[in-house]
């Protein structure tokens, strides 16, 4: 079955207007979705791991958040840990995606782990700020979902002056020794428009705060939210490939639902409840960041199978950014032997 019919690129929000009349029921794929570059960055330093060294290579937390993901990894041999002190000492470890707190890294350090590290650079950029500001004596508003793993981490580079905050509702209750000294992160995965409801609320409330240099929502979090925004409209429907536990790809979902759109969030094709098509036309479907593409694929044939026969694929704008590997893995791989030498 040829997946794409076609390919379009998105220009407008209102860019499908001209296929209304167009018979059968019409399958969005949004591009880009799926995987970013540290999520890639994150798989590949697992997996050149095992291969270089053989299993067992035990993770700190998931990789990513994704189930699929770590199931494939798992039987690769990557045993999966909450703690670093479930790792033998002097084992190799490696840390997910999401960062770790510096007292994490002294655990290790105390176990004589070998640690490779797989957080994403947009996240150790969060961490960077947050010292940064730590030490020129700011208080920190960390804006974020609390039992989030990066957000746990970030939390543990200042805990003393760093306070969590979900919600503009939650800036009311914000204590600070100096309200004029005070600057703020965020989360990476968060939804845009969340965020800047609660920049907006802290603004209020202290005029003078600061905030990071250049944003720090993940600029695959924000190409994919946008991608939902163009095509809300045209859409009954929309489906997001992603585990519950994935904080960008429950935003995908809210920001649909917040445009009047239908949407729900799926681990593969046999979460779609026959309910959820009834009298639907149009479908769009994405992926958050950390879910695989051959579970879109199979949505995609399965919403094909149901007769969404008209599937065009829709880049709503390029994404091409590639993340270098730690240096643990780059010296691996350039003393491996090359092959027929």
């Amino acid at each position: 079955m040829a997946l794409l019919e076609s390919k379009r690129t998105v220009e407008g929000k209102h860019l499908l207007s001209e296929k209304q009349g167009s018979s059968g029921k019409q399958l969005l794929l949004l591009k880009p979705r799926g995987f970013c570059a540290g999520v890639v960055r994150a798989i590949d330093i697992v997996r050149i791991a095992l291969e270089a060294f053989g299993p067992p290579i035990y993770v700190r937390k998931e990789i990513v958040h994704n189930r699929f993901v770590v199931e494939e990894l798992q039987h690769k041999g990557a045993i999966f840990v909450d703690s670093v002190d479930e790792v033998p000492e002097g084992e190799r470890v490696i840390y997910s995606a999401h960062g770790v707190s510096p007292e994490v890294r002294e655990n290790s350090k105390l176990r004589k782990l070998r640690v490779i590290d797989a957080t994403c650079p947009l996240v150790t950029k969060v961490h960077v700020e947050a010292v940064k500001f730590a030490k020129e004596g700011y208080s920190l508003i960390l804006i974020g979902h609390r039992d989030h793993d990066e957000v746990i981490g970030t939390l543990g580079e200042a805990p003393a002056v760093t306070q969590v905050v979900g919600s503009p509702q939650e800036v009311a209750a914000v204590t600070l020794p100096d309200p004029n000294r005070v600057a703020y992160l965020t989360q990476t995965t968060l939804s845009l428009d969340e965020t800047r409801d609660i920049i907006a609320a802290l603004r209020r409330r202290f005029p003078n705060i600061k905030g990071p240099a250049a944003q720090d929502i993940c600029y695959a979090t924000e190409n994919r939210q946008v991608a939902v925004k163009h095509v809300a409209s045209d859409a009954d429907l929309l489906l997001v490939v992603g585990s519950d536990n994935s904080s960008n790809s429950k935003r995908l979902v809210e920001v649909a639902r917040s445009l009047g759109t239908e949407a729900h969030l799926i681990d593969n094709y046999s979460n779609i409840r026959a309910e959820w098509l009834k009298d639907v036309r149009t479908v769009a479907l994405t992926a958050g960041a950390s879910a695989p593409e051959h579970l879109v694929r199979e949505v995609v044939e399965f919403l094909t199978g149901k007769g969404f026969g008209d599937v065009q694929e829709l880049e709503i704008m390029p994404e091409n950014v590639r993340f270098g590997l730690p240096p643990e893995i780059v010296e691996t791989i350039a003393a491996a032997p090359v092959a027929g030498v």
